[in-house]
């Protein structure tokens, strides 16, 4: 767990600082999305400007966490449009690699970066780093980082935290959501986060687009190892089909693993450049972190994802293979 030298070490920095980034890894999920919010709204309440920045769009059902459409590098904003910041705090990562066009710029700017991250892959990119790999949620550490300084905790800000511990642990149903999970989650609800109305607003909001692109890849569906094992894909051509973009392919890995014979599920998804993006969970002792980091990936032992530089059929072959050696073990 992080200790309280390491929240010290990151208030230090941030009362240092004057105009804040606050960025996620690429494709933002609900944790990236509610930690880059209630960090910048946490800031804001200290009188910093904090500036929220994201590499990719933020998926739509994410939307209603933010006042207005954050900025997104390469579309909205541009690397030049970067200077005069004199912080960066990334959160829900600690790798180069999961953050394309800024890696090079933080790098080259020197400027120093605060990490608050739970996984346990990372690149030690941070001057100072605030971990927590029992966190089930980078939300979790967010909030203890709040309450260790004393920051105050607003509706809003509760809404998004709630929003990153709901997300990342499947709605309380990985293994990840513990104890603490629960506890930070209730204590989310009483500073006037309403679960009922965050769950229609992410779960019960599809597009007919998305509803689409989730039936193209059932249709590719099918049970390997004895029914263990559920693999599917989706191309660029179920995209432009479909009308669906990336973002609209979060969470639709979780559909097959309510087969009760599976134990791993894999969604292979073709990128625009040819390559696959591989994402990977587990629900059994078959590591999937050991896998996406043969591939320069990362993620967590149930759930973590990686891109091969490989056609579909090849990409498909190697990552059964990969399983099949874990599963033979």
């Amino acid at each position: 767990m992080a200790t309280a030298q390491d929240f010290d070490q990151a208030i230090e920095l941030i009362n240092k600082s004057t105009n804040i980034i606050v960025t996620s890894h690429n494709r933002p999920d609900g944790d990236a999305c509610g930690c880059v919010h209630a960090m910048c709204m946490a800031l804001r309440s200290l009188g910093k400007t904090a500036v929220p920045l994201f590499l990719s769009p933020v998926p739509k059902w994410y939307a209603f966490l933010f006042e207005s459409e954050p900025g997104i590098l390469g579309e909205t904003l541009t690397i030049d449009q970067l200077e005069g910041f004199d912080l960066v705090v990334v959160v829900d990562t600690n790798s180069y690699v999961q953050l394309p066009q800024l890696g090079q710029w933080l790098k080259d700017s020197h400027l120093p970066v605060l990490v608050i991250d739970h996984h346990i892959t990372g690149d030690g990119l941070g001057a100072v780093e605030v971990i927590d790999t029992s966190a089930g949620a980078a939300g979790i550490i967010v909030y203890d980082l709040l309450i260790h300084a004393g920051w105050p905790i607003t509706p809003k800000i509760a809404e998004n935290i709630f929003v990153a511990i709901a997300t990342d642990t499947g709605w309380f149903k990985f293994q990840n959501a513990d104890g603490r999970a629960y506890r930070y989650a209730a204590e989310m609800i009483e500073a006037g986060a309403k679960p009922s109305q965050i769950h229609k607003e992410i779960y019960q909001n599809y597009s007919p687009a998305r509803m689409d692109l989730q039936t193209r890849m059932l249709n590719t569906l099918t049970l390997e190892m004895d029914d263990r094992v559920a693999i599917q894909h989706i191309l660029q051509s179920d995209f432009a089909d479909s009308g669906a973009a990336m973002t609209d392919t979060e969470d639709l890995i979780d559909l097959c693993q309510r087969i009760g014979s599976v134990i791993v599920a894999v969604l292979l998804t073709e990128l625009p450049d040819g390559r696959i993006k591989a994402s990977l969970r587990s629900r059994s002792n078959v590591d999937v972190r050991r896998i996406a980091q043969k591939y320069n990936g990362g993620g967590h032992t149930m759930a973590s994802g990686c891109i091969l530089d490989l056609p579909l059929d090849q990409a498909r072959q190697r990552i059964l293979a990969d399983i099949a050696e874990q599963l033979n073990d």
